[in-house]
């Protein structure tokens, strides 16, 4: 059974995915607008780096969602 904290996990991971899809972008323009590399962004994508709070509030922007959203917090 998944936890809370392992569950909003995959909710921002697969949202930051969906989200980038949705837009038709690439990993590499996303780190670009990130201002990281494409092997980080992966990294970010796939959850194998925490995703930083500085990331977070620029997705945010850069898509149009609140980060409640984007965490999985709210629908």
């Amino acid at each position: 059974m998944l936890t809370m904290v392992m569950k909003m996990e995959y909710t921002y991971i697969k949202r930051m995915r969906d989200l980038r899809e949705d837009h038709d972008k690439t990993q590499q323009e996303i780190a670009a607008v990130l201002g990281t590399s494409q092997t980080m962004y992966a990294r970010y994508e796939r959850g194998a780096n925490e995703l930083p709070i500085r990331h977070l509030i620029t997705l945010c922007r850069y898509y149009g969602v609140t980060s409640d959203f984007f965490l999985g917090l709210k629908s």
